[in-house]
């Protein structure tokens, strides 16, 4: 059997940990300053409720458990190599970025594209067998990744003055939307991605449904239109 798997695969475990142990060795990131931004960024609608972020606990220790599982019991297997070539650049860049954020927004929303990018090309080559180990945590992690990911660029395009605040988030936040139902509909399998998805979208409206309203029912109404391909995909198990 190739040796080089066995090697990617102890790697990867390794770097689901030290992705983990991240916001330990970069305890003064709370989220971005307001002042970290041209037009300070306070309270922007693009960004979800602050609870919303727990869920990284949840991301955190199922992609260990699951990597580790995947190293015990899969070091060999060919589709969990597949899988797991893209998730070591996920998650060797996802192991800096707090520490880049701290620095730089607009160097932080390069990199959590990275991270989003081979983050979805390891979830669609995740294998079919093993889902709750592979597939499943990687779900989460992406689907949370793909808010993540357009939260960030609503954050940048408002704190440069490119938009208004409402405008960015109406704009991203239904960039999120497409993605997230492009993304499920596709890959047709591990509704992970869509909690995640739905999670965050969730989280939108209850930061706005007072403050900002329209941005309340965009967010709303996408995680309604999504809990269809999420079904879809819980019943394709």
């Amino acid at each position: 059997m190739p040796t080089a798997r066995p090697l990617i695969a102890t790697l990867c475990f390794l770097l689901s940990i030290a992705f983990a142990v991240s916001p330990f060795l970069v305890q003064d990131f709370a989220g971005f300053d307001p002042n970290q931004f041209p037009v300070p960024q306070d309270d922007p609608p693009v960004q979800p409720a602050g609870y919303a972020f727990a869920i990284w606990g949840v991301i955190y220790g199922w992609l260990i458990l699951g990597l580790g599982w995947g190293l015990w019991n899969a070091r060999h297997d060919g589709q969990w190599h597949d899988m797991r070539k893209p998730l070591c650049l996920s998650l060797a860049v996802g192991a800096t970025w707090l520490a880049v954020a701290v620095i730089s927004p607009l160097w932080a929303a390069v990199l959590i594209w990275i991270m989003l990018l081979s983050a979805l090309a390891a979830l669609f080559l995740a294998p079919v067998a093993d889902q709750t180990w592979a597939a499943w945590p990687l779900g989460l992690y992406a689907g949370w990744l793909s808010a993540a990911s357009c939260v960030s660029l609503g954050l940048l395009a408002a704190g440069y003055g490119w938009m208004s605040q409402t405008t960015a988030a109406i704009v991203f936040v239904g960039l999120a939307i497409v993605i997230g139902g492009f993304v499920q509909g596709a890959l047709g399998r591990a509704p992970t991605y869509g909690i995640a998805v739905i999670w965050a979208l969730v989280a939108v409206v209850i930061e706005n449904l007072d403050a900002t309203p329209v941005v309340a029912y965009v967010a709303g109404g996408g995680a309604l239109v999504l809990l269809l391909p999420t079904l879809k995909a819980f019943r394709s198990r």
